[in-house]
């Protein structure tokens, strides 16, 4: 009864009861079968069905993992030790410890250095990152990859290294047989050269020695390859990981031009190669083969593009020309709109000078003269031999360049067309072109360091006196007080009847308020000089700074209102390039304050922008800070003393006299790099240079375009248009009333 009645009692959840016993039973040998007892079923695997593990090859395989996994090393301050600043590495991958990919060792004698070295250069370094050559008797058993009589065809073999692993012992090439040896004993051919993995060379080093003691060779690669099968029993394969090293062996005299075989067009390298002229013949015949390859995958996606683009939304619309390339760019406001140059085949109407006309010439005549010719050929290209066409004259062309695309042109040609029975008649058609923009290239540069000493120089006039203890406690907190690298010289410019005997000097607060920043920091020296001049000029006062410091002196000329950090000398140092090129910033000027208020309200429609903000400005901080880059201004400026004595010395060459000093007077340092000096020069916005609103003192004794420019900072410095619109209305309403 009991049993029954406790039945009755269950039969309701009995189904609930069964179906979580079989979810737990199921999901626990669920988790059984994927987890396993061991901490690697592969490694185990691979283990139990080799029998017993060697330690060697798990290390390998510990250290293979350990290469692809960047080392970040943490970064720690003692609180104990001195501040000492953290140099960083130009490159990141240095940072990391990452390796080459690829490095292309090359072996020459004396003799070809010259020639087929040369040639060897110009054709493949600008593909691989690092190219070493060997030469001499000792360089001769060098592990080199390829000889200076081959041609390599350096894009296809980055690409086979590429899909090679370069942890596993790699010996690849083009195998040839010991005389004697049998047939598993082969090495790589060192005039078609081969390719040797790290790891191989790591485990060969040891065995060196010995080789060169007991193995005697007249040749390199079979030295090379005999020391690898007696020392690691490694010989030379043509295939490996399913990449095979095609080489090719040219007969004499042979004109690579006529050459058409299915192994000269696939192959990695092509031996031997007698002179340089025919190393540069190849490199032509591959080239062109490479591009026409090229334009061949460049037609495929397009058609692939055109069959793709009818099941878009869009459908044929969406279809932006040139296909395959970025549509134009599209204006979101007035400001943005892309205007277009206008231009004939002598002449100009847009010139950097702002001239309404200028003639066409250099590297603009020359790009004009290929988009014609360009244009001619694809109208010839689509219509033979149907029609054929000449060029008779430009009517009118425009380009414009698009940040997205590149540059556009669209030209009205005049031409003759002629039929095929020789009827002739004069056309005028439109054509549009693009010049696409290619893979972007870093630009060689010297190399320079964030190591090097600024040497900040700061004149002061007797009306800048005033405001230059601020300075000189901005420069405390930015510069003395993270212990930055760089020194000041305060270059005090008395006028005629100021300081003299018995005058009150009114440099004394400046003075003593530097006397306080090198009490408070101890082995800080701040020098000061004192000129005195009538008329002073930016170039005459840096005569007398120049004379008093090394010529690999660093400078960084400031201005009172100039309030340096950390970022900006940094960018100095690496702007500032000896014997290369000189950097002049452009600063944020801040608005009047009276026409500008910190927080003022969006512009009315029609107003124009909102004025530009420098970047690092929080408006969660405050109110955005309203000003404008100042274009107009060049008082401050980073170069090297020798580059600044170098220009100088010409302008004193070039002009003499009265001539002369009138140029002293009216230029300033950035004219005179400008004008006298080979120098590039760089200018760029520093957002980093943000400095206070103030009219500029414009000394009469300037030329007229810098007094002109010097005005026209003044002008352009006191407001928005938006701001300055509504101070005319208010002074409009002000007088009506």
């Amino acid at each position: 009864m009991r049993l029954s009645s406790l039945l009755a009692l269950l039969r309701p959840a009995l189904p609930l009861i069964l179906g979580l016993s079989l979810g737990c039973s199921l999901s626990l040998l669920r988790v059984s079968w994927i987890q396993g007892e061991g901490e690697d079923p592969c490694v185990e695997a691979v283990g139990e069905r080799g029998g017993p593990q060697n330690p060697d090859s798990r290390a390998r395989l510990d250290q293979s993992d350990e290469d692809f996994k960047p080392r970040i090393v943490p970064y720690y301050r003692d609180p104990n030790k001195p501040y000492k600043k953290v140099l960083r590495t130009r490159y990141i991958q240095t940072e990391l410890g990452s390796r080459e990919r690829l490095l292309v060792a090359v072996l020459t004698s004396r003799a070809t250095l010259s020639t087929l070295a040369v040639a060897v250069n110009r054709t493949v370094a600008h593909h691989f990152p690092r190219l070493l050559y060997f030469t001499g008797q000792r360089g001769a058993r060098a592990p080199a990859g390829m000889q200076d009589d081959t041609y390599v065809q350096a894009p296809r073999l980055a690409a086979l290294a590429g899909h090679l692993s370069i942890n596993q012992d790699l010996y690849l090439g083009r195998a040839e047989e010991f005389i004697g040896a049998g047939e598993q004993a082969r090495y790589c051919h060192g005039g078609f050269g081969y390719l040797l993995s790290r790891s191989l060379l790591l485990r060969l080093r040891p065995h060196l020695d010995g080789c060169r003691g007991d193995i005697l060779s007249a040749r390199p690669d079979e030295w090379l390859g005999r020391c690898l099968i007696d020392s690691l029993g490694v010989g030379c394969v043509s295939q490996h990981q399913g990449q095979q090293y095609r080489s090719f062996e040219l007969a004499k005299n042979r004109d690579p031009e006529k050459e058409g075989s299915s192994a000269f067009l696939s192959a990695f390298a092509v031996h031997p190669v007698s002179e340089g002229t025919l190393m540069y013949r190849l490199h032509k015949r591959f080239s062109a083969l490479e591009l026409e390859r090229a334009y061949s995958e460049i037609e495929q996606l397009q058609a692939q593009i055109r069959n793709l683009t009818v099941l878009t939304p869009e459908g044929e619309a969406g279809l932006s020309w040139p296909v395959g390339l970025p549509a134009p760019f599209i204006p979101h406001s007035r400001f943005e709109v892309l205007g277009w140059d206008y231009f004939t085949e002598q002449h100009t109407f847009s010139c950097a000078d702002g001239a309404p006309k200028c003639p066409l010439q250099g590297a603009s005549r020359a790009d004009v003269g290929d988009a014609l010719e360009t244009a001619l050929e694809q109208l010839n290209r689509r219509y033979q031999p149907r029609l054929r066409f000449q060029k008779q004259r430009l009517l009118n062309g425009y380009r414009r360049f698009d940040p997205a695309r590149g540059m556009e042109y669209t030209l009205d040609l005049l031409l003759e067309c002629v039929t095929q029975r020789g009827h002739r008649r004069a056309l005028a058609r439109r054509v549009s072109l693009l010049r696409p923009l290619s893979r972007v290239e870093i630009l060689p540069m010297p190399y320079v360091t964030e190591a090097t000493r600024v040497q900040l120089v700061l004149p002061l006039l007797v009306a800048e006196a005033a405001a230059a203890p601020a300075f000189l406690e901005a420069f405390a907190a930015n510069v003395l007080e993270p212990r930055e690298h760089a020194l000041l010289t305060l270059l005090l410019v008395y006028g005629p009847r100021e300081g003299g005997r018995g005058a009150p000097d009114p440099f004394l607060g400046v003075k003593a308020a530097a006397a306080e920043l090198e009490r408070r920091y101890p082995g800080t020296r701040l020098a000061w000089l004192a000129v005195r001049a009538e008329a002073p000029s930016q170039v005459r006062l840096m005569d007398v700074v120049s004379k008093k410091h090394p010529v690999d002196t660093l400078f960084f000329l400031t201005t009172v209102w100039t309030r340096p950090g950390p970022e900006v000398l940094n960018r100095c140092r690496m702007n500032a390039i000896s014997g290369w090129q000189a950097f002049f910033p452009v600063h944020f000027q801040e608005f009047n304050p009276a026409l500008s208020p910190q927080r003022s309200p969006p512009g009315a429609p029609g107003a124009g922008p909102d004025p530009p903000s420098p970047p690092g400005a929080d408006p969660s901080r405050g109110a955005p800070i309203a000003g404008r880059f100042d274009r107009q201004a060049s008082a401050e400026g980073c170069f090297y003393n020798a580059d600044y004595l170098a220009a100088r010395a010409r302008l004193a060459g070039e002009l003499a006299g009265q001539e002369e000093e009138e140029a002293l007077e009216g230029l300033e340092v950035m004219d005179v790099f400008l004008r006298f000096s080979g120098l590039h020069l760089f200018r760029a916005v520093e957002p980093g240079l943000v400095q206070k609103f103030s009219l500029r003192d414009c000394s009469p004794r300037l030329s007229e375009e810098l007094y002109h420019r010097c005005r026209l900072s003044n002008l352009e410095g006191l407001g928005g248009r938006a701001q300055l619109a509504m101070a005319l209305f208010e002074q409009e309403q002000a007088n009506s009333t």
